[in-house]
């Protein structure tokens, strides 16, 4: 739904900068609405209708480094697009809003230690340090190495700078005087890479023994999938470790022009989506994943690089080049609750009226002069709630939508991670790129990749259009990747067979994200496995002390909550083979449900809803989730098809509590 401003909902005023890039687009960009992408063959198009860029002309169009896959289109449409974008950026005024440090030697592996909550691996101490103890004590074996690898930079680093900043041995980090068996458990398998063979090979004994490494060694004619499966259970960096070598032996070129109907095999403790989990928890994953994804690009040989926006200098009101954050910080004021922004979402839902099923929706571009003054009137009017939406086309809000995606000063992908995404393509296989920006999107920050869904979901609904509008999957994906790649640190240059290529690259990233969003918003279960006995450990961990007063208070709880309970099941406990399950927002009684093997968590909600709902309320299955809280999770928001009695058996101290589902 979009949402649309008027007079009633209150005034914002903002000021609009002139000397902020003040355009939309030239008045003098090109108009090529009437240009018929059929007529555009092999890159004709440009090169008999002239370019901003001399060098344009003189290119052979050789594809052999590009994406088969994208090929039969010739890249026409993102051509097209990069030079509107070019005509854009050539009418108006140009400032480098984000300025891009590149760290230096050892620097960048500080930062990622730092990201991945591992300071105290080089000298830092916090008060995180025990956190980041359990945090290494659930890492694989690849994970390990990963760590290790940063680890050993910066300590040649440190060596080369002459510096006496003594970094200690990651050994020393878990060294435990009371016995050796206590100092090889604590170790669990954090192997250095100076070590020799015949070390390594006797340490691998003291790997992780725990379900996110059982068996994930194992010979490589156990290991291969359907080609359309994707294993979320064994880390990805271990399934590729494994299957490098029998994958470098069988040297088959995978055929690029074929997209694989992936598919999640069923996971009967059920599948975790981002936004699922609680934020402690979630940012566990966070760590894990960058970690995990690190571990990826090195046993796959691909180099990650990581940035930092050293300067940044952004408007701090208004409507478009404003960041992300800022944006909802002034939507949330209106709209409590609000993930994504509002301008964004009205433009959306100012194409979709227009109707989804106009031929060359996204290709055809506005009129350049009109979309410049509705920039102008958006940026004093949108908060007013006195805008006209009456007065914008569809493809105007195409335009415009287009636009604020490109001129966001900090990126939708970030400038962290820019360069991670590019690299995507130059993974091996399909599967390892799936992986990769699974691993990616959990990394954005929560605003961020919000905005990405939101944007992923409007194009896979204009693809779905695809009969009437003419936009396939790869016309929209070469048409949005220059939108979505394309940064202030790196201008539309000429183009040369380098270009070429990587328009190729990024058109294709651009299209998994689109194809495989469903499955990119999924949280693998080895990183959540590992999350489970990260709490584990911490609860373990606990003192004597605390645990006695957790344990008084808990007594002192439980018997208050058995005496209000205790009528609704007629005896001093719940029954073997029984669950509680609460609503305290809804009910004040509980329902007491027999596991069985077949019972899912949707059949609880079936049940209790049937039983809450009355004619004066009647809620629906829609609005409300049964939770797993406590135990070794902190919350998770459960599928329909979860099958209880299996979740119960891997989390048995949990609560069960039905609560409404989170606004998206």
């Amino acid at each position: 739904m979009s949402w649309r401003p008027n007079s009633t909902q209150g005034v914002v005023l903002t000021a609009y900068h002139a000397s902020n890039k003040a355009a939309a687009t030239g008045s003098n960009a090109k108009d090529y609405s009437q240009v018929s992408p059929r007529s555009r063959k092999s890159g004709q198009y440009m090169m008999n209708h002239g370019s901003a860029n001399p060098g344009l002309d003189k290119v052979a169009f050789n594809r052999s480094g590009s994406q088969d896959s994208l090929d039969e289109l010739s890249l026409d449409d993102y051509w097209t697009e990069v030079e509107n974008i070019k005509t854009s950026c050539d009418n108006s005024q140009q400032e480098q809003d984000v300025v891009v440090k590149e760290p230096d030697e050892g620097e960048q592996e500080e930062e990622w230690l730092k990201e991945a909550g591992l300071s105290i691996l080089f000298g830092e101490c916090s008060s995180d340090s025990h956190e980041s103890i359990v945090l290494l004590s659930t890492l694989t074996r690849t994970q390990s190495a990963a760590v290790q690898k940063r680890i050993d930079t910066v300590k040649q680093t440190l060596r080369k700078k002459n510096k006496h900043h003594q970094i200690p041995d990651v050994r020393d980090v878990f060294r435990q005087p009371e016995s050796s068996k206590d100092k090889d458990e604590c170790l669990n398998g954090f192997q250095s890479t100076e070590k020799s063979e015949a070390t390594n090979d006797k340490d691998e004994k003291c790997l992780p023994k725990n379900e996110n490494t059982e068996g994930s060694v194992s010979p490589v004619e156990d290991m291969p999938l359907p080609e359309t499966d994707i294993n979320l259970e064994i880390s990805f960096a271990e399934q590729a470790s494994n299957l490098k070598e029998f994958s470098a032996i069988r040297n088959e070129k995978e055929d690029d022009s074929l997209l694989p109907n992936y598919r999640l095999p069923q996971d009967k403790t059920g599948i975790t989506k981002i936004g699922d989990l609680a934020p402690q928890d979630m940012k566990k994953v966070t760590s894990l994943a960058l970690i995990e994804l690190t571990a990826l690009y090195d046993v796959l040989g691909t180099e990650l690089k990581l940035q930092r926006a050293a300067k940044i200098r952004v408007r701090e009101s208004g409507v478009f080049r404003v960041p992300l954050a800022i944006l909802l910080e002034q939507d949330q004021k209106k709209i409590p609750g609000t993930k994504v922004p509002l301008i964004f979402q009205s433009l959306i839902g100012l194409i979709e009226n227009g109707g989804l099923d106009t031929e060359g929706v996204l290709r055809i571009p506005g009129v350049s002069s009109r979309i410049k003054a509705l920039c102008q009137e958006l940026e004093a009017k949108f908060y007013e709630g006195t805008f006209n939406w009456d007065t914008v086309k569809q493809h105007d809000a195409a335009s415009l939508l287009k636009f604020f995606i490109r001129e966001l000063p900090l990126p939708l992908l970030t400038v962290e991670y820019m360069k991670a995404f590019h690299s995507v393509q130059y993974l091996p296989s399909k599967k390892h790129r799936l992986q990769a920006l699974n691993l990616l999107v959990i990394l954005l920050p929560e605003i961020h990749r919000d905005t990405l869904k939101a944007l992923l979901e409007f194009l896979q609904r204009v693809v779905d259009h695809r009969e009437q509008n003419k936009m396939t999957l790869k016309n929209v994906a070469m048409i949005m990747a220059p939108n979505l790649f394309s940064t202030h640190t790196s201008p539309v240059k000429a183009m040369d067979q380098s270009a070429v290529t990587s328009a190729a690259r990024t058109a294709s990233v651009m299209l998994f994200m689109i194809k495989y969003q469903k499955l990119l918003w999924t949280i693998p279960k080895f990183i959540v496995a590992q999350v489970r006995k990260q709490n584990i450990v911490n609860q373990k961990k606990t003192s004597k002390e605390k645990a006695m007063k957790k344990l008084l208070k808990r007594m002192a709880y439980d018997r208050e909550k058995y005496e209000k309970t205790e009528k609704s099941f007629g005896d001093n406990d719940i029954p073997q083979g029984f669950i509680r399950v609460q609503a305290p927002q809804f009910s004040k009684v509980s329902m007491a449900v027999q596991l069985t093997e077949e019972l899912k968590a949707g059949d609880i909600l079936a049940r209790f809803l049937s039983q809450e709902s009355s004619p004066s309320r009647i809620l629906r299955k829609e609005e409300v989730s049964l939770y797993e809280i406590g135990g070794n999770i902190g919350e998770r928001c459960l599928e329909d098809t979860t099958y209880m009695k299996d979740l119960s058996q891997l989390n048995p101290n949990a609560e069960w509590v039905i609560k409404p589902k989170p606004k998206e």
